[in-house]
């Protein structure tokens, strides 16, 4: 069936860790399946302030943010799915038993109630900065919140999460963890986006590189691992393309005739 819709990861995926804007061989991708008819969604664990400027630029109609907790496109919100105030608490508590300051993401801001070099470190790689927040407590009691990002290995992983019912980790970098609602993640928003757009499962194709993606590449018709991809993803993935670095997405969507 002819695909209607791609659903596109960031980082590792359209760019390299640390680059700005994705490479040229990329964009004339996007340019062309765009002419094609194709309809464009990012997809990442980025918050909608976070987005970069080629998002807003290079023919994308949908965004999935939030690892999928918040879905729009220019005219409305299509999904909102928000943390529970209780969990929100119970990570916080359950991280600071560990030593561990945490970060929360709102639609529309960032707050922290402490920063490590972890921390520090995984907003850079969004070129973003964080400091604590005087009003964080206020934030987690009184808006809602579609994320929680924080420096965390895997040996932390229980602790982090203990007595936690409705969030899960989406982890794509080993040094630190996103925390969104269970049931959620990028899986659950492609069917919401596919559901919204009036496309069947068949039409849709999907990109991605990290274990964060694997829920995605599941649910979309085909899902391309990137050769930068991890094992994991590499695992549940119809199709690997090159890397990111190798302009995979071009010489992919070139091969099979989407471009």
């Amino acid at each position: 069936m002819e695909k209607k819709i791609a659903f596109f990861d960031i980082d590792g995926t359209l760019l390299g860790i640390g680059e700005k804007k994705p490479s040229e061989k990329t964009i004339e991708a996007l340019s062309l399946l765009k002419e094609r008819g194709m309809k464009l969604c990012i997809a990442t664990g980025r918050a909608p302030l976070s987005l970069p400027e080629f998002a807003r630029t290079s023919g994308f109609e949908v965004f999935m943010t939030f690892n999928g907790s918040f879905c729009f496109d220019e005219k409305e919100t299509v999904f909102s799915n928000p943390l529970s105030p209780e969990d929100i608490r119970l990570v916080t508590n359950n991280a600071g038993r560990i030593g561990r300051p945490v970060s929360v993401a709102t639609k529309d801001r960032f707050a922290a109630n402490g920063v490590d070099d972890d921390m520090r470190d995984y907003y850079a790689i969004s070129r973003m900065t964080i400091e604590p927040s005087p009003d964080f407590d206020s934030i987690i009691e009184n808006e809602e919140v579609f994320q929680m990002m924080m420096g965390a290995r895997k040996d932390e992983y229980e602790d982090l999460m203990s007595g936690v019912r409705h969030a899960a980790i989406a982890a794509w970098w080993d040094r630190a963890v996103d925390i969104i609602p269970s049931g959620g993640g990028k899986g659950k928003a492609v069917e919401k986006i596919l559901e919204y757009c009036g496309y069947d499962r068949a039409q849709s194709i999907a990109f991605g590189d990290g274990d964060n993606d694997i829920e995605m590449l599941k649910a979309a018709g085909c899902g391309v691992a990137m050769a930068n991809a991890s094992d994991k993803l590499k695992a549940v993935a119809d199709e690997v393309c090159p890397s990111v670095c190798e302009d995979g997405i071009y010489h992919y969507c070139l091969e099979h005739g989407l471009i």
